[in-house]
């Protein structure tokens, strides 16, 4: 969770102030996003299919090269904006994901907080075995296994529910399973 907070700050410092009013209403750029989505429900985590930072969040290249917005963002931030308004989205805040899950792209599962609180949400429930952030691959890892399984699934007909489950499961040697919030 606190590498969320990194990656955000930095897209606000790199380049400039992130034009996210801009980005989250170009139709190409949501096409894009949009692409990249698996939806599986109005409850439940949707994963993202795309490329995946180092913290497991996912990345996409947003905006128009020939207006010069063009930038490589957080998905899930692009996506708060886009489901909720640029706004919402106070200067400092950071978009949480409430199910922990560092690749969800499930409006639902976010609310927008200052960092403190979202340093806190990870050390209340990074100790839980069976939960998310306790994952031992590293929630890096654990979405990539999860958009591969993904991929996988669709790419062969398999059942793509049961697949993002093994993967999950891969993550957890000791078989101990923590429900989400959801």
């Amino acid at each position: 969770m606190t590498d969320q907070t990194t990656e955000q700050e930095t897209e606000m410092s790199e380049h400039g102030p992130v034009p996210w009013a801009e980005l989250a209403t170009d139709p190409a750029t949501i096409e894009r996003y949009q692409a990249k989505l698996h939806h599986r429900g109005p409850d439940a985590c949707a994963y993202w299919t795309g490329a995946i930072s180092s913290s497991g969040h996912g990345k996409l290249r947003a905006g128009s090269r020939s207006s010069g917005s063009s930038r490589v963002v957080t998905a899930h931030v692009l996506g708060y904006v886009i489901a909720h308004g640029s706004a919402a989205l106070s200067e400092g805040h950071v978009v949480r994901h409430v199910c922990d899950e560092s690749s969800c792209q499930q409006p639902a599962h976010w609310i927008a907080g200052e960092r403190v609180d979202n340093i806190r949400d990870y050390y209340a429930r990074a100790h839980r075995a069976g939960h998310a952030l306790g994952d031992v691959r590293g929630p890096d890892g654990r979405a990539v296994a999860i958009r591969d399984a993904i991929l996988a699934a669709q790419a062969t007909g398999a059942d793509v529910e049961a697949a993002i489950a093994v993967a999950i499961a891969a993550g957890n040697p000791s078989g101990s399973v923590q429900d989400t919030l959801f």
